[in-house]
């Protein structure tokens, strides 16, 4: 298989360098891209109903007769429409075909044909607008449908898999190992590839895409499973003691169950573990992940070691930093910051000091991966929000020590199983409570013709010493129909909020001037701060009580729930108020399942079940390859098999001398390399 990633797309007939350069904005280079472009749909031509069995509203295909030929006239707009009739045995229909010259020469009347379209009701008439035809006994019994490359007739796609499909050899090396796929049932990898594309009946077409899920998870899972074996992060640090008994009397608060199994689960993997600690601590916005890395560098620090919090925005990293330096001020551990705002010199002598050995504690951005950042004895990495960094930052990261720990913070409430797939590296931890004194936060769903009580309200609470969010999903209004902040803001300050301090955040503006904003947010000098996402993860500020979201429903459950976070930080009642005309049944049912529970964990379960993966983490900034065919929300079951046999595997899969796993070895390291990330 591997041959044929290395034929240009345009050595097969009909696509010359033109439409090659077409196929290769899609990333298909290659035949062996060609060949694993699955279909995205199907045309089944095999289940025929009767005219009278067609249900209104469904796609189906039927078998019928041309009973008049096709006439055509111009109708409103300079269209030009045909009209005929069809029937069968059953019954009769009408087909209109739009704009199509040549329909009158392709369909002979008095002929039978198969057609395949969508079945409408048209004054009681059955009706199919624009189906596909094929002549009986000429047609595929299931035709795969590919995603449109503009410029190239669906046709000539079909055309040229075809081809590829051709080149595949009868005898191809086989990825998986013959008793992994005993084991699980699964077809061998030339009929899988062969009945994707062109399967004989629905069973096969399942059969052949289960087999190419298993693989394509089998080898994310052994993938990641051997990012976390890599042979140089087989022996951690050597961490003696525990300093937890320590640390807590430093707190002004007790933690709460959760917070102490995870930072036990933690200290237990770098005292007893053998090798690196590679753990995720996931916890719901507010639940205290914060005081749990606090305590895990303390016990690394306590033992002789330094430690390094990377965050992924400049408040982010100075609000850790204020929180970390208050909390250890009594104590001999020294803690600094490092940013890429700070003035040369504060710059060079943070770095010096690091290098020298007098900072025990470093929290900053991504300047702590940069090449000059020079630690003496770093024991233990830590990352927090680790979505928003991908695995070769990370990587760049721990490389500034010898095997040192890693923790990985993520307030993204993910279900279980898309962690263990997303941080298939890492170990994982929960804190699934949050600390006593947290506010509920009331939520509510609006329409816009209540929105001038919702600012009134706003405005009660700014009169009470309050701060407000309205988040917008855009930056200005160039989509039609969307609130963007700039417009906004000038609006509401020169009506509504005409009598109160109103700011602007948004991603477009440079770095100095959203951190200036935002602190002037933080030290209230805004009482109402419009802004788009950018603040989904940002700091604490215990005044703001209310967050209202405009155009609601264009936002993922999860995301809501970050965004809602943004307030009850503090003391008093908070509140988030989404507003939305939207009718749909699944942005309505998005709203209600916000409005109904302040459980992230439960919300990361619907919005699995509704949007799938991708709403977690936005534009792959995680660092996880593309997946071509599996579908982490829907194949879960396969995810266990895959997960099932990468146990088994690895046993075996270390040895490069074993040659069963070849296939599955050169497969592991072409679904990688596009990520940076390079495997032994």
């Amino acid at each position: 298989m591997s041959s044929l990633y290395e034929i240009p797309i345009e050595k097969l007939n009909g696509i010359g360098e033109k439409r090659a350069r077409l196929f290769n904005k899609l990333g298909i280079v290659s035949v062996g891209d060609l060949i694993h472009c699955y279909p995205r749909d199907y045309e089944d031509w095999s289940n025929i109903v009767s005219i009278a069995d067609a249900q209104i509203g469904e796609v189906c295909c039927v078998r019928a007769y041309v009973d008049t030929r096709p006439s055509g006239r111009m109708i409103s707009g300079g269209r030009l429409l045909y009209t005929m009739r069809i029937s069968d045995s059953s019954s009769f229909a009408k087909v209109l075909y739009f704009n199509n010259q040549y329909i009158n020469s392709m369909i002979t009347q008095g002929k039978e044909y198969l057609f395949y379209g969508k079945v409408t009701d048209d004054c009681g008439t059955k009706t199919m607008i624009n189906p596909n035809f094929q002549n009986v006994g000429q047609s595929i019994p299931i035709e795969p449908i590919y995603s449109q490359i503009a410029g190239i007739p669906p046709r000539q796609v079909r055309n040229a898999v075809k081809q590829a499909l051709s080149m595949l050899p009868e005898n191809l090396n086989d990825t998986l190992p013959d008793k992994v796929r005993d084991e699980f049932g699964l077809m061998g990898l030339h009929d899988a590839l062969i009945k994707i594309h062109y399967p004989a009946s629905q069973q096969e077409k399942e059969n052949a895409k289960r087999r190419l899920v298993f693989e394509e998870l089998l080898v994310l899972v052994v993938g990641l499973s051997s990012i976390k074996n890599l042979p140089e992060k087989l022996t951690g640090i050597s961490v003696k003691k525990n300093y937890t008994d320590d640390f807590l009397p430093l707190l002004p608060f007790c933690l709460t169950n959760a917070q102490r199994s995870a930072i036990n689960d933690c200290i237990n993997d770098m005292m007893n573990g053998g090798c690196a600690m590679n753990r995720l601590v996931q916890g719901d916005v507010g639940s205290g992940k914060t005081m749990v890395a606090a305590a895990v560098a303390f016990t690394c620090i306590k033992n002789g070691y330094q430690a390094a919090m990377m965050a992924p925005t400049e408040i982010l990293a100075r609000q850790h930093f204020d929180s970390f330096d208050k909390l250890l001020a009594d104590t001999n551990v020294k803690v600094r910051l490092l940013t890429g705002s700070m003035p040369a010199k504060q710059k060079r002598d943070t770095l010096a000091a690091l290098e020298n050995g007098e900072i025990d504690f470093l929290v900053g951005t991504h300047s702590l991966i940069s090449e000059n950042v020079v630690f003496q004895n770093l024991g233990l990495v830590i990352t927090d929000e680790q979505h928003r960094f991908g695995v070769k930052q990370r990587s760049t990261l721990l490389a500034k020590g010898t095997e040192p720990h890693l923790l990985v913070m993520s307030a993204t409430p993910i279900p279980r199983t898309l962690a263990l797939m997303i941080y298939g590296d890492l170990d994982i931890s929960i804190i699934n409570e949050l600390p006593p004194g947290r506010q509920v936060i009331d939520t509510f769903h609006i329409d816009s013709s209540i929105r001038l009580r919702a600012y009134n309200f706003m405005k009660k609470n700014i009169d009470s010493g309050r701060q407000c969010y309205i988040v917008c999903p855009a930056v200005d209004n160039t989509d039609t129909g969307l609130f963007g902040v700039e417009e906004y803001a000038a609006k509401i300050s020169s009506n509504e909020f005409s009598d109160y301090r109103v700011g602007v955040l948004h991603g477009k503006m440079k770095s100095a001037d959203k951190d200036a904003v935002m602190n002037d947010f933080i030290s209230g000098n805004i009482d109402v701060l419009v802004s788009t996402t950018v603040v989904e993860v940002g700091v604490d500020v215990p005044n703001s009580t209310i967050i209202l979201i405009e155009n609601a429903e264009r936002f993922g459950l999860s995301q809501l729930h970050q965004l809602r976070g943004r307030v009850g930080r503090g003391k008093e009642k908070s509140y988030c108020i989404l507003v939305s005309d939207a009718k749909g049944e699944e942005a309505l049912r998005r709203l209600k399942t916000l409005c109904a529970t302040n459980d992230g964990f439960v919300i990361a379960d619907e919005d699995l079940k509704m949007r799938g993966p991708g709403d977690f983490f936005g534009s792959r900034q995680h660092g996880l390859p593309q997946l071509k065919i599996a579908d982490l929300a829907e194949n879960v079951d396969v995810l266990r098999d895959a997960q099932a046999a990468s146990k088994e595997i690895m046993k075996e899969f270390v040895d490069s001398g074993n040659s069963h796993y070849n296939g599955l070895r050169a497969e592991v390291s072409m679904l990688f390399e596009d990520v940076g990330t390079q495997l032994n």
